[in-house]
């Protein structure tokens, strides 16, 4: 009987002992408490916290794919050789692009921190029938990457990568996808800039530009100059930007109106005025052909003009007209249609008049601006674009 008791006892001890290892084996420790990404709407939709800090970030871009036909780019048209007997023939211009933007923005005890980027990436084939690489021409190729934006601005302080102050503050030239058949300025540029903001309508811009490319781009310590001035209502905008090429030493300026006729129909007329004696002297060391950095309309004086009227919340209609005193004429209209929102389809059709074409004849690009092949161009794009 006890050594019954005492084989039972041990029994029980034994199941006990494995019970509680058994238990202490499952234990699982309190989760960590998650971090959920916070939205911030400080600075508009889309925004969330970068978790642990107090910026906000913002991501966002586009795909595009264009179709071409006729007198397309840069109205040379898109040629290529026939394999099969090497005649030249016409063909589609192609070009796919992706497009990735940043945005981020913090406050501060000195004002709103801000940057913006933006990089191009794009897939396409040359419209330049002139143009060939190991005996082929018109080829489809990745054409590399581009950093179109990138600036950080502190207040009304801005420095960075950007487009020039010229077009961006008083604004491009229309809502058409070919606005520079006769052309209002340069674009690319590193800038330290100003913007003053009085919250009553006034507003206005100092920046001092590097400018870009061979005849763009300043030669000294004395950077280019640009200032602008706006004044903005509900019934639309005047605007005027005054710029200073400090390479030739030359000045341009362009004025702009804007008014908002109805809720559908908006107008804008803009005209540009600028000096030319050493831009167009051929016995500079790297002659401009008449074309600076701001003033690359033909001539002393340019005008655009056009507007946009909305159909209905899907639907509208782009035109812009273009004159330069060298007889340049450029017209672009267009549709645009967004079937889903965040995707739009564009329709346009686009006509080149090149005043001194028989002057100067082809392949004189700054004289011409395009390398058109003809005195009279036309073409069309077709424009598929996913805006997220």
């Amino acid at each position: 009987m006890n050594i019954k008791s005492l084989l039972l006892g041990s029994a029980a001890a034994l199941i006990a002992v494995s019970g509680a290892r058994a238990a202490d084996a499952v234990t699982v420790a309190e989760p960590e408490p998650a971090e959920y990404v916070k939205i911030c709407d400080v600075y508009g939709s889309g925004y969330f916290y970068i978790p642990g800090t107090e910026t906000c970030l913002r991501i966002g871009g586009y795909v595009r794919y264009d179709i071409g036909i006729g007198d397309v780019g840069s109205f040379d048209g898109a040629k290529a050789f026939d394999h099969e007997d090497g005649d030249q023939q016409d063909t589609f211009y192609k070009q796919a692009r992706f497009t990735l933007k940043t945005w981020t923005g913090q406050e501060t005890e000195l004002g709103t921190l801000k940057t913006y980027t933006e990089t191009r990436f794009n897939f396409g084939n040359h419209n330049d029938y002139g143009y060939r690489t190991n005996g082929d021409t018109n080829f489809a190729h990745n054409k590399g990457v581009s950093l179109n934006f990138a600036w950080i601005q502190l207040g009304g302080l801005r420095v960075g990568k950007d487009e020039s102050a010229f077009d961006t503050f008083i604004g491009y030239a229309g809502n058409v996808i070919q606005d520079t058949l006769v052309p209002y300025g340069d674009f690319d540029t590193n800038v330290v800039q100003y913007y003053f903001d009085a919250g009553n309508g006034f507003s206005a811009v100092v920046s001092l530009e590097e400018g870009q490319g061979l005849i763009g781009t300043i030669d000294s310590y004395v950077p280019h100059v640009v200032g602008g001035v706006k004044w903005t209502q509900g019934w639309g905008a005047i605007t005027g930007v005054v710029a200073y090429d400090s390479n030739y030493e030359e000045v341009a300026g362009k004025v702009r109106l804007d008014v908002n006729a109805t809720d559908a129909l908006s107008l804008f007329i803009m005209a540009g005025y600028g000096t030319d004696d050493n831009l167009s002297d051929a016995t500079w060391a790297i002659p401009a052909g008449g074309r600076g950095f701001y003033k690359q309309w033909g001539g002393n004086w340019a005008v655009w003009g056009g507007g946009t009227y909305k159909f209905n919340e899907k639907t509208s209609f782009n035109l812009q007209a273009s004159y330069d005193e060298w007889k340049n004429l450029g017209i672009a209209a267009n549709v645009a249609y967004d079937i889903v929102p965040g995707l739009t389809i564009t329709a346009e059709v686009d006509y080149l008049h090149a005043g001194r074409f028989d002057d100067f004849g082809t392949g004189t690009d700054r004289l011409n601006w395009t390398n058109a092949d003809k005195k009279n161009s036309v073409g069309g794009m077709l424009r598929f674009q996913r805006s997220f």
